[in-house]
């Protein structure tokens, strides 16, 4: 098992689930302020933005995921603070983000989708990235499977994937993967897109599709009702992309 304390600084604790936090962060920040000078666009306008997105980000996911968890917190509401034991949901974190991106872009008079463009794929390789933070604390993983399946993985995640006694699904890698896919396809496509906000769009499609699958695996599924919220949301998020991406594209008199 990894220890999730990276060293320590007399009392206080570095963790490697904050690291990875900060490395995905930082990566995302330099592949968006490259894309924005290549767009003619002021990367400080990027950076001030993405100062206050992060913030952002960490409350709305600290809040959507308390939220549903609430009895974990009743009885010591102040530990609902210590977001370095993990419990983040992306949606929260991509609402709380939006939520502040939007106003930055309203205040500074940016386009909003061309913005959105130049964020959408430093998001999604900060979700891969930031996936692997999961896999240090054990948490994030699917249901339980047998020794022969896990051998299939390297053996540090074999071994990290040893919990209770138990071998369980490296969902964490499955997400991971995808993210890092879709970071490349987002990329690829670019260039080649017809109307500010498909890669955006493409990005919420795409990211969702592959979170909806994977959530089926997993076993700390934050519920509404009897039904997985990130199921609901992805699907929400899936449908409603595909219908702006089409009357975006429908708009500006292109087929899609």
């Amino acid at each position: 098992m990894i220890d999730p304390v990276a060293f320590t600084l007399g009392p206080l604790q570095i963790r490697w689930y904050g690291i990875i936090l900060a490395t995905a962060f930082a990566a995302g920040t330099l592949i968006a302020c490259r894309r924005a000078v290549r767009m003619r666009i002021d990367p400080d306008h990027i950076i001030n933005m993405i100062a206050l997105i992060i913030p952002a980000s960490i409350i709305g996911a600290r809040l959507y995921y308390v939220a549903f968890t609430w009895a974990e917190y009743r009885d010591d509401p102040l530990s609902a603070l210590a977001v370095w034991h993990g419990g983040l949901a992306i949606h929260g974190g991509i609402m709380g983000g939006v939520l502040a991106g939007l106003w930055y872009v309203r205040r500074h008079g940016l386009q909003a989708w061309n913005i959105a463009d130049i964020l959408a794929p430093s998001l999604i390789l900060g979700q891969a990235v930031g996936r692997w933070g999961n896999f240090i604390n054990q948490e994030a993983h699917g249901g339980p499977v047998s020794e022969k399946f896990i051998s299939y993985f390297p053996d540090f995640i074999e071994k990290q994937m040893f919990i209770g006694g138990r071998y369980y699904h490296p969902t964490f890698l499955y997400e991971s993967a995808w993210d890092f896919g879709v970071f490349l396809f987002l990329t690829y496509y670019w260039s080649r897109r017809k109307v500010q906000g498909e890669v955006a769009l493409l990005y919420l499609i795409l990211y969702s599709t592959g979170r909806f699958f994977i959530e089926g695996l997993r076993t700390d599924s934050l519920m509404l009702g009897p039904f997985r919220a990130a199921q609901l949301v992805s699907l929400f998020l899936i449908l409603s992309g595909i219908l702006v991406f089409c009357r975006r594209r429908r708009n500006a008199g292109i087929g899609s």
